[in-house]
């Protein structure tokens, strides 16, 4: 068993140790943001479908190079509004949506006859100026306009707590995203995404609903020029 294969492992036996029971569904979405194509393709060979990127260059050499796979693309963290183009015509979801300007600018380019962007909207769970996202009083009017966007399909919201080993504090902020989805419910707009949970702190996010985790070092191991994931 290859070192990502034996990581997948463990992970997956964490995931369903955390949810105790629960019937969830839950989506592992691998990082792999600064990670070869070998590493990528090692994981797909593991079981795992869907991979996160937030370099778009980057990403896209490897999606032309591991084109023979049956891989979904999500792209995640703060998207600039010169790479809304490329982004729409090659990725299959979008974590980080914070402006309305961004979603106009993926729906006009998202390309006819293709599937819906999926895409999900970034709530400042945390309160820090270093973290993206939409305050969480203002999630409900851009999830209306976000959802009224031909060509894209409002899936949920995604969030990241602070870099903190306090569980509490993780679970706090966690819950705030999910009291924002529910927000958004009563509102009229069906949410059934909830992006929140990476290494350090997937555990604590599926404690409060999680139902996509991404998870980066925990399966490719730390790397020099790598980012927490």
């Amino acid at each position: 068993m290859s070192p990502i294969a034996a990581n997948l492992q463990a992970i997956r036996r964490r995931i369903s140790e955390a949810l105790q029971g629960d019937s969830r569904d839950v989506r592992l979405v691998a990082v792999s943001k600064s990670q070869s194509a070998e590493a990528i393709r090692a994981a797909f060979e593991a079981g795992v479908r869907d991979f996160g990127e937030n370099y778009v260059q980057d990403a896209v050499t490897k999606m032309d190079e591991l084109r023979d796979l049956a891989a979904t693309w999500h792209f995640i963290g703060h998207l600039q509004g010169n790479k809304a183009r490329e982004v729409a015509q090659r990725f299959d979801w979008v974590h980080g949506v914070d402006r309305l300007r961004i979603a106009e600018a993926l729906s006009r380019a998202r390309p006819e006859g293709a599937a819906p962007l999926e895409v999900c909207i970034q709530v400042n769970i945390s309160g820090e100026d270093t973290k993206g996202g939409v305050a969480p009083r203002d999630a409900v009017s851009l999830a209306r306009a976000v959802a009224s966007l031909p060509r894209l399909r409002l899936r949920g919201l995604m969030g990241m707590a602070s870099f903190t080993s306090d569980v509490a504090q993780q679970r706090s902020q966690f819950a705030l995203l999910a009291r924002t989805r529910d927000e958004i419910g009563r509102a009229g707009i069906a949410l059934d995404t909830l992006s929140m949970g990476m290494s350090q702190d997937f555990e604590a996010a599926l404690a409060e609903g999680a139902t996509l985790v991404r998870i980066g070092t925990a399966i490719f191991g730390e790397r020099n020029n790598q980012k927490a994931a």
